[in-house]
């Protein structure tokens, strides 16, 4: 008998192809209502630490530099008050196999897919992502296939997303090119069923916890090289993979005083699903047309239940604009030798400005840098949005409007860090949990995860329920 493969009925069987491609039965860890056992997933479908060293570490993957900043350390400095200006550091994942942090994820997930017997891999992304991937799959001896959004409706495509495919296209993977909107899932979906490849999902446990390598490896190599931890982790965030991963590394190396602020590039008013808006962007990624919606429901992801969960490791969330980001990236071409593609520019354009709060003795680190290619780089991504009708100019990017222009700071002490409402973030999360699930009443247990979740107290959770009306089991947790 013949399959129903239209759009309606590819979307039915939804469930039954991601478990036969990722190889878990997230049932397993349900409650039925809100609360799943993260810990336990992560756990019993990861590795331990000392595993994923070891899978990395075959690869050519991890042990990436610490490097100091020292000349933009100073710049921040100039403009920031006496006794402030921490010491700005970079861990340089440009110097991965595949040029990103990336590697250690899709090590994992490579890994474990040619462990389970399957014949290939598929993912789905615009990223850097893709190119891990098919670096990882082409050392394993396993196909790949890379499901892209990256075209509007008139064919155009953005440079940083060609870039990404041609170099997944040069470790040997099978790219497929689509436009913007709901054919993407559909696409990803249907390959998987009709391959039988692994999905190499960004967000099942072994791919988040492939990022804990880096947390835990920039907390040693921190205490050998200056004798403590770091004060300050800046981490780009997007689908929240990278901070949560990163975050877990810390605290398995005991690194608990470090804080951990994530940063995404603003993008407010712009629609990523939206056709005449797709190009009105500059950045594809670590944007908060990624950083918000997954950070509010992460289970949005194409797994279950997505083990990138920003909420239960954010101590602060910060925005930076896209002209800053520019400029950062050409001041650390220009000061420091160092040609650098804009993900991990992201996290230094804030961790610049976040230095300024910080006394001289502090340090604050930017976790990832990624490598920069053709379409990557500051001219074709200008020449690109003048293209779009976007407005270029020098002047306060506390100015820039997303869409219509791109601000360049006409003096370094005009980049700001800007703060997110984090508890409006995290009164989103939890309004979503309730809508996605329909309870009416939330258990004890529920209660317990939704702490955990955000991060957040017993006290400020129970406030949001009674804000929305639900009823829950009157007893103090001790969280």
């Amino acid at each position: 008998m013949n399959k129903d493969m239209s759009y309606l009925g590819v979307m039915s069987r939804r469930n039954k192809i991601m478990k036969n491609a990722v190889g878990i039965d997230y049932e397993a860890f349900e409650s039925g209502t809100i609360a799943f056992d993260y810990e336990k997933m992560m756990k019993e479908i990861g590795y331990t630490l000392d595993e994923m060293q070891s899978i990395q570490k075959n690869v050519s993957i991890g042990n990436t530099p610490i490097i100091e900043l020292k000349n933009l350390t100073k710049l921040s400095r100039k403009v920031s008050p006496k006794g402030k200006g921490a010491r700005i550091f970079i861990k340089d994942e440009a110097s991965n196999p595949s040029g990103s942090f990336k590697a250690r994820r899709a090590a994992n997930a490579v890994y474990h897919a040619k462990r389970l017997g399957y014949k290939g891999v598929i993912a789905a992304t615009s990223g850097n992502y893709g190119a891990a991937v098919a670096s990882q799959a082409a050392m394993h001896g396993l196909k790949c296939i890379i499901v892209q959004e990256c075209y509007d409706s008139k064919g155009k495509g953005q440079p940083e997303i060609i870039e990404k495919a041609r170099k997944c296209e040069a470790y040997g993977a099978e790219v497929v090119q689509l436009t913007v909107g709901p054919e993407l899932f559909y696409t990803f979906l249907r390959l998987l069923e009709e391959t039988g490849y692994f999905n190499a999902s960004l967000y099942t446990p072994f791919g988040i916890a492939g990022v804990e390598t880096l947390g835990y490896e920039l907390a040693m190599q921190f205490r050998e090289k200056e004798g403590r931890d770091p004060d300050v982790v800046v981490c780009t965030n997007a689908g929240g993979g990278n901070l949560t991963g990163t975050a877990r590394g810390l605290i398995k190396a005991g690194a608990f005083d470090t804080k951990v602020i994530g940063a995404s590039v603003n993008l407010k008013g712009l629609h990523m699903a939206s056709d005449s808006q797709f190009n009105k962007k500059s950045f594809t990624t670590g944007h908060t047309g990624f950083g918000i919606p997954f950070s509010t429901w992460p289970d949005r992801s194409d797994v279950p239940r997505s083990a990138g969960r920003p909420l239960r490791y954010m101590d602060r969330y910060v925005t930076i604009n896209q002209g800053e980001v520019f400029y950062i990236t050409e001041a650390l071409a220009q000061l420091e030798g160092l040609e650098r593609g804009p993900a991990g520019n992201t996290s230094l354009a804030a961790a610049f400005s976040i230095a300024q709060e910080l006394d001289e003795d502090k340090i604050i680190v930017v976790q990832e840098t990624e490598y920069t290619g053709a379409g990557k780089h500051i001219q074709p991504q200008l020449t690109f949005a003048r293209e779009n009708g976007i407005e270029i100019k020098f002047g306060n990017p506390q100015d820039e409007i997303p869409g219509e222009n791109i601000i360049f700071p006409e003096h370094p002490s005009y980049i700001k860090a800007r703060d997110i409402d984090l508890n409006k973030i995290k009164k989103s999360y939890i309004k979503n949990c309730i809508e996605k699930t329909n309870v009416t009443n939330v258990s004890s247990e529920d209660l317990e995860f939704l702490i955990k979740d955000t991060k957040s107290s017993e006290e400020f959770v129970k406030k949001v329920l009674d804000e929305l009306n639900i009823k829950y089991l009157q007893e103090n947790l001790g969280v």
